[in-house]
């Protein structure tokens, strides 16, 4: 058997083994049966209720995504008003250092009798003060002209300054706005998803995790049988082996939505930081870095390269080789790996292509 073959039988085996461990009740998902009297929403099965939860908390990633991307826009937009801002103060200044030297001019005109210089020159006896005259007349016609039209220049400068800082200001508001409806929306479908785990007796939730592993088992072998993957050992590139580096080294560290480390990480913000630490920068978000990155054939794909999950572009994982991912799934669980077909994806891309 080749070493392609090798490693994905491994994969399969870790999952079965995994799911082969659990308890035998934990195969039985149906909750105890209720009372006849209790409602028909309270008569789920178990899963059931982990379906809810993982639409709920899909759903929270989409906001989340969202409310990165507001994020990132504010701080954009934050930087483009300071430094129109600075832009601004500049021009005023350089305003009145145009006037003052108008002003000098008109003084000095002033003390000439308040003749303008063409017509002292047409007064003047001295032919060679004639002719400096001429050559004077003229630079202090071009040195007003210039003056004006400097002035001209940065009167309209400012006036440009001043509308993109408001429009700026517009938009940053919006952004502010954005956030504000994406963190609501985040906090009410995680707090109802935790609400439906807290209703679960102490047993269940742990039938629910195991659930959870066989669903990603199950998506994971029919991935692989189906032959989407025809090499699952692809050598990384050099940076692609530093992001991979990254993202591996904080497995164990908990989801926390909107962080990029170096604590926590939603999805992410751990693939956009592992591909920062590969000097290699890219969007902050999923649906950015699917919509902006170059895309790749699955059967292609190396470590390092970002597979993009669900029709929204709403999770996001770094595959690692093997047929694996690494990832930061969702609140209430911790950077793992896990198989790179155990969600539906939606495609890949490469950063570094």
């Amino acid at each position: 058997m080749n070493r392609r073959h090798c490693a994905a039988a491994a994969i399969t085996l870790v999952c079965a083994l995994a799911v082969l461990a659990a308890p035998v009740q934990a195969m039985a998902a149906p909750l105890p049966e209720p009372s006849p009297t209790a409602p028909a929403a309270e008569r789920k099965s178990l899963e059931d209720v982990r379906e809810e939860i993982d639409t709920l908390y899909r759903k929270a990633g989409a906001a989340t995504d969202a409310y990165n991307l507001a994020e990132e826009q504010t701080a954009k937009q934050s930087g483009e008003i300071i430094k129109l801002a600075k832009a601004i103060v500049d021009g005023q200044a350089k305003i009145a250092e145009l006037k003052n030297r108008a002003g000098a001019q008109a003084r000095e005109q002033y003390r000439n009798g308040g003749l303008p210089p063409g017509a002292q020159l047409v007064l003047s006896d001295d032919p060679q003060l004639f002719l400096d005259g001429v050559n004077q007349v003229r630079q202090g016609q071009q040195a007003s002209k210039s003056v004006l039209a400097e002035l001209t220049r940065t009167q309209e400068d400012l006036e440009t300054y001043t509308k993109d800082a408001s429009i700026n200001w517009g938009k940053l508001e919006a952004n502010r706005l954005e956030q504000a409806k994406a963190k609501k929306k985040i906090n009410a479908q995680i707090a109802a998803a935790k609400k439906l785990e807290s209703q679960l007796a102490k047993e269940e939730r742990a039938r629910l995790v195991t659930l959870e592993e066989q669903a990603e088992y199950k998506a994971q072998s029919a991935w692989l049988g189906s032959g989407a993957l025809r090499d699952i050992n692809r050598e990384a590139s050099a940076s692609g082996k530093q992001a991979v580096a990254f993202a591996t080294a904080q497995i164990g560290k908990p989801y926390v939505w909107g962080a990029e480390g170096p604590g926590s990480y939603d999805c992410s913000g751990l693939t956009s930081q592992a591909w920062a630490a590969a000097k290699r920068p890219i969007p902050r978000t999923s649906q950015e870095q699917w919509r902006l990155l170059p895309r790749i054939a699955v059967e292609d794909m190396r470590p390092g390269d970002l597979i993009i999950y669900h029709a929204d572009a709403s999770h996001v994982g770094m595959y690692v080789g093997d047929g694996a991912i690494v990832h930061a799934p969702r609140p209430g669980r911790n950077v793992t790996l896990t198989g790179a077909g155990s969600m539906a994806i939606l495609g890949v891309v490469r950063p570094d292509k």
